[in-house]
């Protein structure tokens, strides 16, 4: 397990972004009258709704543990000069990956929105977030000047600014599901992008 490791790392981001894809398109087929566009991924994973846990499993805690095995290894990859700012950039992008995970321990309950199991989800949307987004500035900031890292550092720009975006304002641009799955798949091309530049 220990050899295979250090092969599997390249491609953790990518691993990421399959299992998330394929969780949220199969589970959506398989549920009656869920809608790509108007729902939020939650739904799939809600109290209550058949092959949650399957979902939650698949979709939330599998790839959150992918994003935090690439984070954890961004972190392990910086430069001996790197400053203070990536490396906490990089501890926020680890968190950001917990909050992910946490997205599939506490499932949203949808007969309630404002009781304490969808508030407890709630919080963990938001710890993804708004770790990630100050994370990916950090490490940008962190990792300026230095010139191999500067791909890895843009990328982090515009991940962040594109899950800002989705939110803070996409939501009143568009369809809520559209909204979310945008900042989703910007958060998912990042993983790929900070796995595979080595």
């Amino acid at each position: 397990m220990t050899a295979l490791l250090p092969r599997l790392l390249p491609v953790t981001g990518a691993l990421a972004a399959i299992v998330f894809v394929a969780a949220v398109a199969g589970f959506g087929v398989a549920l009656s009258g869920y809608s790509q566009v108007w729902h939020p991924v939650a739904v799939l994973g809600a109290k209550g709704v058949p092959h949650a846990l399957g979902f939650n499993l698949l979709g939330f805690v599998l790839t959150g543990v992918l994003a935090a095995l690439t984070a954890l290894d961004l972190r392990h990859r910086l430069p001996a000069d790197a400053g203070w700012p990536a490396r906490v950039g990089t501890q926020l992008l680890m968190l950001s990956a917990a909050g992910f995970i946490a997205l599939g321990l506490l499932p949203l309950d949808p007969d309630d929105l404002h009781n304490q199991a969808s508030s407890l989800h709630a919080t963990a949307w938001l710890l993804w977030w708004v770790a990630f987004v100050p994370g990916a500035a950090l490490f940008a900031f962190g990792m300026r000047g230095q010139g191999r890292w500067r791909p890895m550092a843009m990328a982090s720009i515009l991940a962040g600014t594109v899950v800002l975006f989705s939110a803070l304002i996409a939501v009143a641009l568009m369809p809520a599901g559209i909204a979310q799955r945008v900042g989703y798949a910007a958060w998912l091309w990042w993983l790929c992008v900070a796995a595979w530049r080595r």
